[in-house]
């Protein structure tokens, strides 16, 4: 029988998507935060939207929303992440003691998380979707960096329609209302269009998130009037943020792949947004 303290999700894209030396990896992320620019001003960040590329290029766009709460403190840090290789039903808690990055571990909050357990038939506990999935483990370096040991749960959707993106909202607002916590949604934007075209779908969902209403953005992400590989997820920590208190949303910044690589034929968009 394995014991949940022996289930420790290790990095599946070490090396791949970020360095896996600790010490390049930590400079890395480090380089990247100084060189963000962000609103100098005090501000109490419910919400943060973050992509989860390999960090050659979406780096710079990730440190924009992580820079906004450096050494800040949380009780906990939930991420919502899509499912890019396994197709679940529901959303999939990590059942295990803690996740792991060539950083160190980082433990699962337990007590959160049993909370969020008590959903029902919305969260389950199980490994679907946390196995190889990258969009919750590349977040994880740049909170090392910025918040130092913290615990936090994560949130896998198997599915993004819009009974799961409004009751998984209700659920996580109904366990944060009396602690201190961070919500994280993980996702890119446009996928492998012509630069132009990228920028005009990805320039629709940063309109959305402007306009800070969650029912509006699923509506449109079902006509699939613009593309975001974690809309769901946004929807999720957009709605549940604006319940927690976060009166406004705040763009932090955009860019693609053709910005970094200048390859303009296929573009992938990533953005950094703060819901506060």
């Amino acid at each position: 029988m394995i014991r949940e303290k022996d289930i420790v999700r290790p990095p599946t894209v070490a090396g791949l998507f970020y360095d896996n030396s600790p010490e390049v990896l930590r400079e890395n992320v480090e380089e990247f935060i100084d060189q963000a620019r962000v609103p100098d001003r005090k501000v109490t960040v419910r919400g943060l939207v973050a992509p989860h590329a390999g960090y050659v290029y979406s780096g710079l766009a990730a440190a924009h929303s992580y820079k906004m709460i450096k050494g800040a403190s949380y009780d906990c840090v939930i991420i919502v992440g899509p499912s890019h290789r396994e197709y679940f039903d529901g959303v999939s808690v990590f059942p295990g003691e803690a996740y792991e990055t060539p950083l160190g571990k980082i433990p699962v909050n337990h007590e959160v998380r049993e909370d969020l357990l008590k959903s029902g038939n919305i969260i389950a506990a199980s490994e679907n979707g946390h196995r190889t999935e990258h969009s919750i483990e590349v977040q994880l370096p740049f909170l090392q960096s910025v918040l130092g040991e913290f615990s936090f749960v994560p949130l896998i959707m198997g599915d993004q329609r819009r009974q799961l993106c409004e009751g998984l909202s209700v659920e996580i607002v109904r366990v944060a209302k009396n602690r201190n916590i961070l919500l994280v949604a993980s996702s890119d934007l446009s996928h492998y269009h012509p630069y132009d075209d990228a920028v005009t779908l990805d320039t629709m969902v940063i309109s959305e998130i402007e306009n800070y209403n969650s029912d509006s953005f699923i509506t449109n992400m079902e006509k699939n009037s613009f593309e975001a590989c974690g809309g769901g997820p946004i929807a999720v920590v957009m709605s549940a943020a604006y319940q927690l208190g976060a009166g406004r949303a705040e763009i932090l910044f955009y860019c693609n792949s053709g910005d970094v690589s200048g390859e303009k034929d296929g573009v992938v968009g990533y953005l950094a947004a703060a819901f506060v």
